[in-house]
C-alpha cells in the first residue's frame, strides 16, 4: 500500500513493487510509475552458469536527475508490454466469450479477473489461453451461468484437468469464492471429474 492516489480513478489502493520497479492501481489497473531505473549495473554469474544483471533501483520520487540507459531505447517498455498483454487478453476473452454467447458484463468481469491475475503474477508460466479460460469460468461460477469447464475445454481443444488446475489456482490466489455447482446440474459432472483428478 502507498500514500499515492491514482490519477485515473482516484483510488488509494496502489501496489508499489520495488523489485519490479512499478506502482500500479489495484482498482483500475493503471500503471502510475514504471520508469524506475537502474543507476548502477553489475553482472553476476548464476548457479547454472548463466549471468544476470543486478543494480540499485532509483525511483522518480527520489528527485534529482534520472540517469538513462544509452539513448533511452528502453523507456516505456513495461507499459507497452502490459498494454499489449491486456489488449491481447481482452481480444481472447471476447472471442472465447462470444463463442459461449456470454454477455458484455461477463466479458468485462473476466477481463477484471485477468487483470488481477496479472497483478499477482499468476499469468507467468501459464498458457494465456488457459488463464483466459479460467477467468471466463470464474465468471461462469460467480454469475451462475450454465457453462461447464468442459465447454471451454472443447472449444480450446485442451485437457479439462489442465484448465481445472489453472481455475483452482486463480480462484484460491485471487480469493474469489466460486460457488459450488448444484449436485443435480449437468455441470457438476465436469467439476466432480476435476476434483477427483487431484
Amino acid at each position: 500500500m502507498s500514500s499515492k492516489v491514482c490519477k485515473n480513478c482516484g483510488s488509494s489502493d496502489i501496489d508499489v513493487d520495488q523489485a519490479r520497479g512499478d506502482a500500479v492501481c489495484m482498482t483500475c489497473g493503471s500503471v502510475l510509475e514504471d520508469n524506475i531505473i537502474v543507476s548502477e549495473v553489475e553482472f553476476v554469474e548464476t548457479g547454472g552458469g548463466g549471468s544476470s544483471a543486478v543494480g540499485q533501483f532509483v525511483s522518480t520520487d527520489a528527485g534529482g536527475i534520472n540517469p538513462s540507459f544509452g539513448d533511452n531505447h528502453f523507456s516505456g517498455v513495461g507499459r507497452e508490454s502490459r498494454a499489449q498483454t491486456l489488449q491481447r487478453a481482452r481480444l481472447n476473452i471476447n472471442t472465447l466469450g462470444h463463442q459461449l454467447q456470454m454477455n458484455k458484463h461477463c466479458l468485462d468481469t473476466a477481463l477484471n479477473f485477468y487483470k488481477m491475475a496479472l497483478m499477482k503474477h499468476l499469468t507467468s508460466g501459464r498458457k494465456n489461453s488457459h488463464v483466459v479460460a479460467a477467468c471466463l469460468y470464474l465468471v461462469c461460477r460467480t454469475e451462475g451461468t450454465p457453462h461447464m469447464l468442459l465447454d471451454l475445454s472443447d472449444i480450446l481443444q485442451v485437457n479439462v484437468y489442465m484448465l481445472g488446475r489453472t481455475f483452482l489456482v486463480l480462484s484460491r490466489e485471487l480469493c474469489i469464492n466460486a460457488p459450488a455447482i448444484g449436485t443435480h446440474s449437468p455441470a457438476s459432472a465436469g467439476f466432480t471429474l476435476l476434483h477427483s483428478a487431484e
